[in-house]
């Protein structure tokens, strides 16, 4: 399964905690001082906000991605994105937003920053930091 993901930048955490809760008639998934993620049960998204996302926004949609479940599926992604020579960057294995990745970066024609991810494992850090190899299959 994969699921579009969104991620917001928010000056106020609890603000949106509330806001989302009652849009998504869900509880967040994870919580932090400075982070928030909804997964609902009957919406196939992985939404999150934070004070920042990392990726240079200043308020508003940080960026959007495609969440996928296996490292299959991600070397798909990766390659059909290649041979279509889109804008790559390969992070490789990363610790961000709370939570360990194996993700790459991609840039649509309009210039909407789109995050390729599989996450793996839980993290301590919302800061984006290396912590494996800068290579992904199917990546060029």
């Amino acid at each position: 399964m994969k699921r579009l993901h969104v991620h917001v930048d928010v000056k106020d955490i609890d603000a949106a905690i509330i806001y989302y809760s009652a849009m998504f008639g869900a509880e967040p998934v994870k919580v932090r001082d400075d982070y928030a993620k909804w997964a609902p049960k009957d919406l196939a998204v992985n939404f999150a906000v934070s004070k920042s996302c990392g990726c240079g926004s200043s308020g508003g949609v940080g960026h959007l991605g495609v969440e996928v479940q296996s490292d299959d599926d991600l070397a798909t992604l990766g390659a059909r994105l290649s041979g279509i020579e889109a804008p790559m960057r390969v992070d490789g294995d990363v610790s961000c937003c709370y939570a360990k990745s194996k993700k790459a970066w991609s840039q649509d024609p309009a210039g909407v920053k789109w995050e390729l991810f599989r996450t793996y494992d839980e993290s301590d850090a919302l800061a984006p930091a290396s912590i494996g190899e800068k290579v992904l299959t199917g990546f060029k």
